[in-house]
């Protein structure tokens, strides 16, 4: 696995999605396993898709899970579709089906959203609150997770902040239900605020269908695309990427820092 330094954070060069997993998988346990010595727990936020889903398949197996005091760490959803939890397209459902099913982790320490398919906005707010109680917030404090993962689709969307929508430009709220035009519908997800403030945010990025869009979103200016906006306020930004999906950045370019 190769590295570049860059001005959009550190990009780790994998040559495959199996090398891909393995060095997500690892850098998972060693980010919870740093974060329940320090504080006794760890707060993850975790993605929806293809790459994620092999990532938690991973943890799940004895070699990964049996490091992983499960019963320390809390699991929330980033974003979310508005289908029932059942649905084949519920991120939820992903993430039960490849991980939660197969690990010792307390029902307490998973922290799904609920009704956002027949209340979208309400469901929103709803896991607002989750996140104010079970971190404890007062009003205008922001959630500092200890891992957030995140993916990138081929317009430049990460979580479910999709170019020219609304949730974008939200700067108070934790949790929004955003309409996305293309899909005529809404989904549930994280704010900008949200997802800065964690102490590590890591992108997965694979295949040959973000080519295109991988090299547009890891330079600095001008910001087009919501994946650009993902720059943590004091956190670590990592990009965990495959040959796929690398093949078409420069890397001079990105280990030039302005």
């Amino acid at each position: 696995m190769d590295k570049i330094e860059s001005q959009c954070g550190t990009i780790q060069l994998c040559q495959d999605r199996q090398e891909l997993a393995s060095a997500l998988a690892d850098r998972f346990v060693e980010v919870v396993g740093a974060a329940v010595g320090r504080s006794g727990k760890a707060n993850v936020a975790l993605s929806g898709g293809s790459t994620p889903k092999a990532l938690y398949s991973l943890l799940a197996e004895p070699a990964y899970s049996q490091k992983i005091a499960w019963n320390k760490v809390h699991l929330y959803w980033g974003d979310e579709r508005c289908v029932s939890h059942d649905s084949p397209e519920s991120n939820y459902k992903m993430v039960l089906d490849s991980l939660l099913s197969k690990v010792p982790i307390p029902e307490s320490c998973v922290h799904a959203t609920n009704g956002q398919d027949t209340d979208p906005v309400g469901a929103a707010r709803a896991y607002e609150e989750v996140l104010k109680r079970e971190f404890q917030l007062s009003d205008g404090n922001l959630p500092h997770f200890d891992l957030v993962l995140l993916g990138l689709g081929p317009d430049g969307h990460t979580a479910s902040l999709f170019p020219g929508t609304e949730a974008l430009k939200e700067t108070g709220r934790l949790v929004v239900a955003n309409y996305v035009e293309k899909f005529k519908s809404s989904r549930i997800t994280f704010t900008l605020p949200v997802l800065n403030a964690a102490a590590n945010v890591t992108f997965m990025v694979a295949g040959a269908d973000k080519q295109e869009i991988l090299p547009l979103v890891l330079r600095a200016e001008p910001k087009d695309y919501p994946a650009q906006l993902i720059r943590p306020t004091e956190g670590m930004l990592t990009w965990y990427v495959d040959s796929l999906a690398a093949a078409r950045i420069d890397r001079r370019t990105l280990a030039a820092r302005p």
